[in-house]
């Protein structure tokens, strides 16, 4: 391959076209600049090279410091006003997984007072009128919606709490058997309750007596259960129904209600023993037929 000159060699230099070829044994193309101009022609075509992108070097890095960042001057300080912000929306209240919305306040007895049996259910589901209300699973009445006679029993059982209905278990076929004796049917004539519809529990899971703010608290619940079923008689089971009723302390032995008939908002009321309590000293069940009898007097059949 032909050679080319050096003043030409040394401009592709400077113009970074690389490598540059030459004849074997000629004198270095890229010597010292050359200071003399060249006269002689050049006989032969210069064949140049293929041109190579050369790729420029990349900036060196440089360490970050604050000297590099221009001087700033501070904002000037502005008073802090609720003015300065923008209108903001309230924020929308959301149902949480994890329990931290607001608790609903509690209704009200002239609220309960005005609610028919599906506002009453929804109530009773999501009552915060006592502690009861943590970890419930309440319990609501079950019957005849229209019914002859209420039977209201104190608080919810370990038993009614697991088959979901007020008097389950044994005392409920019991408290059949009872109302037959007195020509009445429990799921089509009698509506059951509980006055208390959650189980109140001991520190250990344990059943207790309740105490009287808890039977105040679910007294309205009972009442308008009464007005809906437009029942003519009302038969407690026991002594905290029948004391909490009455507007009597819970501890009233219930001997003192017995054979008499009372009345709660306009309605006559009977006071009997708990089947739980005849289950276990069956020679009172004489006594609960007496109960049976005097209600059946009184419940307006004739």
């Amino acid at each position: 391959m032909n050679g080319i000159d050096s003043r030409s060699a040394a401009f592709l230099q400077e113009m970074g076209i690389t490598p540059l070829w030459s004849l074997r044994g000629a004198p270095d193309a890229v010597a010292a600049p050359i200071s003399e101009p060249i006269s002689e022609p050049i006989s032969e075509p210069i064949v140049e090279p293929v041109r190579q992108p050369v790729a420029e070097p990349a900036p060196a890095p440089v360490a970050y410091s604050e000297a590099h960042l221009p001087a700033r001057t501070p904002p000037p300080s502005v008073p802090y006003s609720e003015a300065h912000l923008p209108a903001r929306a309230p924020t929308p209240v959301l149902d949480s997984a994890w329990g931290d919305e607001p608790a609903a306040p509690a209704v009200t007895d002239e609220e309960i007072a005005a609610m028919d049996w599906v506002q009453l259910k929804a109530a009773i589901a999501s009552c915060q009128r006592c502690d009861l209300c943590k970890g419930r699973k309440p319990v609501y009445g079950s019957g005849a919606q229209q019914a002859r006679w209420l039977v209201a029993a104190g608080a919810t059982t370990a038993a009614d709490e697991k088959e979901r209905t007020p008097l389950a278990g044994d005392a409920g076929k019991l408290l059949v058997n009872m109302l037959a004796a007195v020509d009445l049917a429990r799921d089509t004539e009698v509506y059951t309750t509980n006055l208390i519809k959650c189980r109140p529990a001991s520190a250990n899971g344990g059943e207790r007596a309740p105490t009287l703010e808890e039977a105040n608290a679910c007294r309205p619940y009972l009442e308008r259960e009464l007005a809906l079923t437009g029942a003519a008689m009302v038969l407690t089971l026991g002594q905290i129904a029948a004391n909490a009723l009455q507007g009597k302390p819970l501890q009233e032995p219930l001997a003192g209600s017995r054979g008499q008939v009372h009345e709660i908002n306009g309605v006559k009321l009977v006071a009997t023993l708990h089947p739980g309590e005849l289950l276990r000293r069956g020679a009172d069940k004489a006594l609960a037929w007496a109960d049976l009898c005097l209600a059946r007097a009184h419940d307006g059949r004739g």
